[in-house]
């Protein structure tokens, strides 16, 4: 009986054992943002092919990125002038009114309290009592008279007596304070007006780019240009690709960013924007697009971001365009339609073909894929040392078949040579 419950006992410890060793463990993975969730690679290649590609940066040059879980939010009013600015026009005009309404109703407040406790409002009758400030029998006269005093108005009706010293303290300290009110709500309206957010709106960029052959080479292409006739000075252009990667380590890394040159090393990128300039961007080793083919291009998840500043050439100010391409907006063996023609005495601009393109016969394989056939066509595959050094012999050969009696004098010569050396 005791050997039968210590078996049953051995049997019960393996069983309890086995599921332990059987039973799953739970691991708690990482957690990601939203953003780098959405991005991560999908398995199925027609999910990620049907699936809609977010824009990093918007057409309109907007970006498309909200901050959430802002804790310390305390920094906004550390910089209240720009928080101020950067407000959409109907608070910021809410704010303007609200300021000044509540400035006067708060000076109007003081003043009227002064009269009340210096008895002002009983001898408003009595010619014989010197009020501290004349002709205010109220709130309301004493919240005009708030106004009159921080407007610098002086309508002469109410005025403050020199028997008052409270007042003309009050009086002081309102008109210290109205004028930084003005200068600060003033400056900030004029700020907000004067930006050159607006003047970005004239800066047009191509709804497509386009990959076609330039010089023999492969090149990415973008057409931008400017409405006005006040040029953007000191313009320049850059692009950056945006495209989530992962890294040999296992880090993934969501809307990694790599520059495009777009003529950075021989100034290309410096334009003088007077008529629309098509940038181009050659697809070399270096380039982000150098082993993409024309099949492997709508497959890919990339946004083009291309970014246009300069300084306005009326106002001073820093002037920034943006616009992105994804890859739906890249036509691959397109190029853009001229927009340029010389009239009468001038050149005139086209911008009804600012957007065309037309097709042009561009071969679909990638970058590298050209160079490897262009090397293979310099250099063929058979090609060794051994052969390269039995072309040379049999070139020797035929020289000296070919001048066989120069040969005959030049061992000639070098017999007599060993004979007059040897004497």
């Amino acid at each position: 009986m005791a050997k039968l419950t210590e078996s049953m006992t051995n049997v019960l410890e393996g069983d309890s054992m086995d599921q332990d060793v059987e039973s799953p463990v739970a691991i708690h993975q990482p957690k990601l943002p939203k953003q780098a969730r959405d991005d991560l690679p999908r398995h199925i290649s027609r999910d990620r092919t049907k699936r809609k590609i977010q824009r990093y940066v918007r057409k309109d040059g907007k970006c498309n990125v909200h901050h959430g879980n802002v804790r310390e939010t305390y920094r906004y009013l550390t910089d209240i002038f720009t928080t101020l600015v950067d407000l959409k026009w109907r608070f910021n005009l809410l704010i303007f009114v609200m300021v000044y309404t509540v400035t006067w109703l708060f000076f109007g407040m003081i003043w009227w309290l002064i009269a009340y406790i210096r008895g002002d409002m009983d001898h408003i009758e009595d010619p014989s009592w010197t009020p501290c400030v004349t002709n205010l029998n109220g709130f309301v006269s004493a919240f005009l008279f708030s106004i009159e005093t921080e407007t610098t108005i002086g309508y002469g009706y109410r005025v403050i007596t020199d028997k008052c010293p409270e007042g003309i303290i009050l009086l002081l300290i309102q008109s210290v304070l109205g004028s930084i009110v003005n200068a600060f709500m003033v400056g900030c309206m004029f700020v907000k007006i004067s930006q050159p957010k607006k003047r970005a709106e004239t800066l047009v960029f191509s709804t497509h780019a386009v990959i076609s052959m330039r010089d023999g080479k492969l090149c990415l292409m973008f057409r931008v240009g400017d409405l006005r006739n006040s040029h953007i000075v000191e313009a320049s252009i850059r692009a950056k690709l945006i495209k989530s990667k992962q890294t040999s380590e296992g880090e993934f890394i969501p809307l990694n960013q790599t520059d495009i040159n777009v003529g950075y090393y021989t100034g290309d990128d410096r334009l003088f924007l007077v008529s629309p300039l098509i940038i181009s961007h050659e697809i070399n080793q270096q380039s982000p697009f150098w082993e993409i083919s024309k099949a492997q291009l709508p497959k890919e998840e990339l946004e083009i971001v291309v970014i246009l500043e300069g300084m306005v050439e009326a106002t001073g100010m820093t002037c920034q365009a943006r616009s992105s391409y994804i890859t739906s907006e890249i036509l691959w063996g397109y190029r853009f339609t001229p927009v340029l023609t010389l009239e009468d005495g001038f050149y005139e601009v086209d911008y009804n073909s600012f957007h065309e393109t037309y097709e042009t016969s561009t071969p679909a394989l990638s970058a590298k894929e050209l160079a490897e056939l262009a090397g293979r066509a310099e250099l063929p595959l058979s090609w060794s040392v051994s052969s390269k050094l039995n072309q040379h012999a049999e070139l020797e050969t035929a020289e000296d078949e070919k001048n066989p009696e120069e040969q005959t004098e030049r061992n000639g010569d070098v017999a007599n040579l060993e004979n007059e050396s040897k004497v």
